[in-house]
Formats: structure tokens, C-alpha cells, sequence
């Protein structure tokens, strides 16, 4: 039973993959990311300039071809402004979505498995948390505590990780009945290792769309917060930092707007293209080509 359970799961990502193959947007999506992930991995060694490097009697210029996206007021290389900055969104949109995951996953499978009293007590949880204003939590957050960048990664996970839940909690339930779970209970598995080995493995498919879309939410929320002065603080930098300088002079300098506003509309619609061509991919009621 267990090899034809794993046959048919393979199958599965296969045709996954066949019909994530075919849709473009996905791929372009796909090919963007990628590009972004290696270039933010490979800043260090390829960027024009160094991070600290700055010429004051430069100033803010324009683009030209010795500085590709122009300067800063303090004569700084915008790309490499715009390269480092977007290492630090990237680690934002993944470690805070990579605890979401963690938090949803197994608040949502346990509350999904055991049903009855255990789902509603968490379940309650959860809705009173929806009720909560998140944004002015965080602020809170970052006030109280201080502007450290890994709270920020973490408190930005904390509050995204209801809707993780709820996902994960409706697919336990869809399998919590089916065969493969009552031949693992009379093999006398463990509940607990029914949950990791069994059930969280066939939530996959939601979990990785729903992924794909948290990290755009994830991102913008980190500039909305850098853009407030309260997310990312000098002499670190992000998108949403370079945002909130080029706002301030845009008139003067529109560039110092203009380029990281492109990066970060390009990320969020490259994530946005793979999550919807995943979802489309994983959907089990798509017809098959």
C-alpha cells in the first residue's frame, strides 16, 4: 500500500510540473526569482561598487555609464544600493514566511487531526488573534523591544501565520478519514507520527501556493514598516528604505525612486505569477491536457 500511496504521489507532482511547464507566466516568474536569488546571494562579489563607498562632492546624479541607475544625495551607486537592499527583502519575505510556515503548519494540522475540543479551543484562538490589528502590534513590537532585524523577521511571521492554519487545518480534515490514514493507525503508528509522516506530507500542494503569495504580503508589509522608519535601519538597507528616501526627493531625483520601486514591483509580480501557476498546477479538479 505504501509503495502504490508514493507511485501516486509522484504522479502527481509530475503532472504537476507538466502543467507549471506549459503556463509562461509561471516560468517567467520562476526564471525572475531565481535570477533575483543568485544575484542577492552573489552582491559581495559582483556588485560595481562597495556598500560603504560614497563621493559627496558627486552628489545625486543621474543615470550614466559609469553609474548604470545614477547616484544618491550621497553620491552612492544606486544598483549597488538596490543589490544589497534587496539581500535583506529577500530575507525578510523567506525567514518570516519560514516561520509562519512553521507556526501554521503544525497549529493547523494538529487542530485539523484531533478534531472536537482541541480544534474549536484553537480554532477560537485563531479568530480572536484575526481580531487583533497586527500592523499596530508590530509597531508596538518594534518599539518596545527595539528595531532588531531578526524581531522584525520574526514578528512579521508571527502574525502571518492564521491563514497558514486555517489552510492546513480544512486539507487535515479532508484526510484524517482517508485509507491510508486508518492502515497507518492499524499498524499502530503513533498519532504524532501519523501527523508528520503521513498527514503533513499530502498538505504540500496548498501549502506551497499559498507560500509563493505569503512572501509578496511579507515584503510589503517590511517596506510599509521601512517606509514608517520603523522596519530596517541605516546602515542597513531594503527596498523599502530606498523607497522611503526616494519619496522624500523624488521631485529633485526621481531615479532614487523610480529603480527600487521597479525591483520591487518585479519581485512581488514574479512571486505572484508562480503562486497562481502553482495553484493552477496543484489543483487536483484541473483537467488534464
Amino acid at each position: 500500500m505504501n509503495s502504490s500511496i508514493e507511485e501516486n504521489s509522484s504522479s502527481l507532482w509530475k503532472d504537476a510540473w507538466i502543467k507549471l511547464s506549459k503556463n509562461r507566466l509561471a516560468l517567467f516568474g520562476l526564471a525572475i526569482l531565481c535570477i533575483l536569488i543568485i544575484t542577492s546571494l552573489l552582491t559581495p562579489l559582483i556588485a560595481p561598487y562597495s556598500y560603504e563607498a560614497q563621493n559627496l562632492e558627486l552628489g545625486a546624479t543621474s543615470p550614466s555609464i559609469k553609474h548604470w541607475l545614477g547616484t544618491d544625495i550621497f553620491g552612492r551607486d544606486m544598483l549597488t544600493r538596490i543589490m544589497y537592499g534587496g539581500r535583506v527583502s529577500l530575507m525578510v519575505g523567506f525567514i518570516a514566511t519560514a516561520v509562519a510556515l512553521v507556526i501554521g503548519i503544525l497549529w493547523g494540522a494538529v487542530a485539523g487531526f484531533f478534531g472536537g475540543r482541541v480544534d474549536a479551543v484553537m480554532m477560537r484562538i485563531v479568530d480572536m488573534l484575526y481580531a487583533l490589528p497586527f500592523m499596530i502590534f508590530i509597531i508596538l513590537l518594534m518599539v518596545v523591544f527595539g528595531r532588531n532585524i531578526l524581531l522584525l523577521f520574526f514578528a512579521i511571521g508571527a502574525v502571518e501565520w492564521l491563514t497558514m492554519a486555517r489552510i492546513v487545518r480544512s486539507q487535515v480534515m479532508a484526510l484524517r478519514n482517508q485509507e491510508f490514514v486508518e492502515a497507518a493507525n492499524s499498524l499502530g503508528l503513533s498519532q504524532w507520527t501519523i501527523i508528520r509522516r503521513h498527514i503533513i506530507p499530502n498538505t504540500l500542494g496548498p501549502v506551497i501556493v499559498y507560500t509563493t503569495l505569503t512572501i509578496p504580503s511579507v515584503m510589503l508589509l517590511e517596506a510599509f514598516l521601512s517606509f514608517l522608519g520603523l522596519g530596517i535601519q541605516p546602515p542597513q538597507s531594503s527596498w523599502g528604505l530606498l523607497i522611503n528616501y526616494g519619496v522624500e526627493t523624488m521631485e529633485e531625483f526621481p531615479w532614487l525612486l523610480i529603480f527600487p520601486g521597479i525591483a520591487l514591483s518585479l519581485t512581488l509580480f514574479a512571486l505572484n505569477f508562480l503562486g497562481d501557476g502553482l495553484r493552477d498546477a496543484l489543483d487536483p479538479r484541473a483537467s488534464k491536457d
